[in-house]
């Protein structure tokens, strides 16, 4: 039995809470947060779990296994290094830090000391995610040619990250896992129409060593709300909508062929395909129950989490290359890169 502490009740926690509370092998002992109004819910629905509004004190507590870290992002190194300095194994919520230069330490530091460092990627746990990985990787939709993404909706403005921070990071963690490559370069463009505030509307351009593309637009003012990632490959190009209550996926037998004399380049000629389309049948499962159950799982066998600190200081770095080239007006910004499969 795995004891879980989690600190933070706002957003995201009572999933948090509600989904290890859930799992047979785990048990929710402790929960912090600065609201008393919070940890009032808490006792309403979980009257065996001890609440508290220090994050120490859980941290502290010897009968606690692992942490769970659900709090404004500017906490996130402070406690995640505190959690693993006492031992804890650390669950920490999307992103992983507000630096690369934190989110190495943490990753060094959970290394060092042998324990499980995870972060809160949920959708690479999604099954429509696993199967856009399997095909990719499998080679069933050719050489991959470009991710474009779109993930707007109205509100849940944020006061300390701007929307890149906030709505990218799901799309950057679901492309990190598919394509297996990482960009080299970003180039980001984006507009804060409240004074004070962060960006609310953002839209990130990315460049691979490799002939891919990757775009992501990420909007708080939209009117309507749209999950939608398109996959294009030189075989088939495959369509995720999130927000589809079934047939999350469709795969597309569409694409183009090239015919060039070698003389006569003007004589270049394109061929459309058009094939069939069809959905996969995926499992239907809560993506953050699987991400809960692997967690577990990994503290128990001992094993590297899918969504580690490595892949989360991956996320970290780009996001810092998107701000600094959102800064600059959209200046391309070099973020290193590479292969990580």
């Amino acid at each position: 039995m795995i004891t879980i502490g989690v600190l933070g009740y706002g957003y995201w926690g009572p999933n948090l809470v509600r989904n290890f509370a859930e799992l047979p092998d785990a048990r929710v002992v402790r929960v912090s947060d600065v609201r008393p109004d919070r940890l009032e819910r808490v006792t309403a629905r979980y009257p065996a779990t001890k609440v508290g509004t220090s994050a120490n004190d859980v941290i502290g507590d010897s009968s606690v296994d692992a942490v769970v870290i659900a709090t404004p992002l500017h906490t996130h190194f402070e406690l995640g290094m505190a959690a693993l300095r006492s031992g804890k194994h650390v669950w920490m919520e999307k992103p992983l830090a507000a630096t690369s230069d934190q989110a190495a330490r943490l990753l060094d530091e959970a290394d060092r000391r042998g324990l499980a460092l995870m972060v809160d990627h949920t959708f690479v746990f999604a099954a429509a995610v696993q199967k856009m990985r399997d095909l990719t990787h499998a080679g069933e939709l050719g050489e991959i040619q470009y991710y474009d993404s779109v993930r707007i909706n109205t509100g849940h403005f944020q006061n300390d990250v701007n929307v890149l921070w906030d709505l990218a990071v799901h799309d950057l963690s679901i492309m990190d896992c598919v394509l297996g490559n990482s960009p080299v370069a970003v180039s980001a463009t984006g507009l804060a129409h409240i004074a004070g505030s962060p960006e609310n509307i953002a839209y990130l351009t990315m460049f691979f060593d490799a002939t891919v593309i990757g775009h992501v637009h990420v909007n708080w003012l939209a009117p309507v709300k749209i999950r939608r990632t398109l996959l294009g490959g030189t075989r088939r190009m495959l369509v995720f909508d999130d927000l589809e209550a079934s047939d999350k996926i469709k795969i597309y037998d569409r694409g183009i062929s090239v015919n060039a004399s070698a003389d006569k380049l003007a004589l270049m000629r394109v061929g459309y395909r058009v094939g069939d389309m069809w959905s996969p049948q995926l499992a239907l499962r809560e993506p953050l129950h699987a991400a809960a159950c692997h967690f577990i799982d990994v503290i128990t066998a001992k094993a590297t989490p899918m969504s580690d600190g490595h892949a989360g200081l991956r996320i970290v770095k780009l996001l810092e290359a998107a701000s600094q080239s959102l800064a600059c007006k959209g200046r391309p910004t070099s973020v290193g890169g590479g292969t990580h499969v």
